[in-house]
């Protein structure tokens, strides 16, 4: 990396792993944040993206995002980002990369579901999930459990979005085997993974809209800052189908917010007086974010989508599908754990939380279609029975 901003974070200074790893274990020259980035594109939770919602549940046709493509289109703006404002890359990637890994099937339909069937044992959460996985679950080392990531890595992902007042089980627990420091803000890579996050959604979810005829582009254009790229993007193609420039105004919206975040971001580091990472988790606010003009504008987007394109009827209905299915998993599992995998059912604790949050680890795992066939599965079971 080179030049870094003095509040970058440097892989020389990491608080280090859970699990110490002597230095002679090291396959090739990569540094601590670049080995993180590659233990989450090698690791199964990651590969099993490419079969979980972002937008469509289990979506027909194959030009749709899933979570997998919205990682990585993720990872590619928060990389600029991350450049522009000399942070360290590697870090700010892996953290893109990983930061959907907590999701479980049908996205925010499934996590609902499994909020309701774990209200009595300590409710679900994406987030925590996540580092769940990281820290415990997916454990393709010999001698520890989990990943065995950096400091900063869980850091990062467990407040990517702020300061953490109000951890719920999973993250007390993890937190309990290595202090995160909850209540402070996060590396300012972490802060750039958050806001790379949004603006991917907020654009390419308008993509995928249009593409299913769930918008139009006369709606979109409703909202001002969508309409003057419009104008834009047409006066400099004016002999160019409409149909072959909507890309481009995704392309022009994303390039528009990226820049702003960049100016905006540099001055309020500069303001801040930050000279460290440590100033930066001492800052007691965000300081990666839009101008106030940006900011404003990206809410108009955002409320449009969900009004449009999240809440619409189509999908409302498909995701009142998914949360029965979920629901329906979650109790035929508990009848029936034998029905998991050899080793899932086998570790199925007898007494309550444990018993149902080991279920709901199972579940959260599954892709869309794995969890509708074995849905189909127990569904005859249960009529057998």
């Amino acid at each position: 990396m080179a030049n870094p901003a003095p509040y970058a974070c440097l892989p020389d200074a990491s608080r280090g792993r859970l699990h110490p790893e002597p230095g002679g274990e090291t396959r090739g020259p990569r540094d601590a944040f670049q080995r993180d980035r590659d233990r989450i594109i090698h690791s199964i939770a990651f590969r099993r993206l490419r079969h979980k919602t972002q937008v469509f549940i289990a979506p027909d046709g194959d030009h749709y995002r899933v979570r997998l493509t919205h990682s990585l289109e993720v990872a590619q703006i928060g990389r600029t980002i991350a450049r522009a404002l000399g942070l360290n890359e590697d870090l700010t990637e892996a953290l893109c990369l990983a930061h959907d890994i907590g999701h479980p099937p049908f996205g925010h339909a499934g996590e609902d579901a499994l909020e309701a069937a774990l209200a009595d044992q300590g409710g679900f959460d994406h987030n925590a999930h996540c580092l769940r996985i990281l820290m415990l679950l997916e454990s393709p080392y010999p001698r520890f459990s989990g990943l065995n990531l950096t400091w900063e890595m869980l850091e990062g992902l467990a407040k990517h979005n702020g300061p953490v007042t109000q951890p719920n089980w999973a993250m007390q627990e993890l937190n309990a085997l290595l202090p995160l420091d909850l209540d402070s803000w996060p590396s300012l890579e972490a802060q750039v993974a958050a806001i790379a996050d949004d603006i991917a959604y907020d654009n390419h979810d308008i993509d995928d809209g249009l593409r299913a005829g769930m918008l139009t582009l006369d709606q979109i254009c409703a909202v001002p800052m969508v309409s003057r790229r419009w104008d834009a993007v047409r006066a400099r193609y004016p002999d160019v189908e409409e149909s072959r420039l909507l890309r481009e105004l995704v392309r022009d919206q994303i390039g528009a917010m990226v820049n702003d975040l960049i100016e905006a971001s540099a001055a309020a580091i500069t303001a801040s007086g930050v000279e460290s990472v440590e100033d930066v988790r001492a800052a007691g606010r965000r300081l990666i974010g839009f101008s106030p003009e940006m900011e404003a504008e990206e809410k108009v987007l955002k409320r449009f989508m969900y009004d449009n394109l999240y809440l619409h009827e189509s999908q409302l209905a498909e995701a009142a599908r998914a949360r029965l299915l979920v629901t329906d998993l979650f109790a035929g599992y508990r009848a029936h754990p034998e029905q998991m995998g050899a080793g899932w059912s086998a570790a199925t604790d007898r007494a309550e939380p444990m018993r149902s949050r080991h279920i709901a680890d199972y579940i959260a795992g599954m892709t869309d279609r794995f969890a509708e066939r074995q849905f189909d599965a127990l569904c005859g079971i249960a009529a057998s029975a």
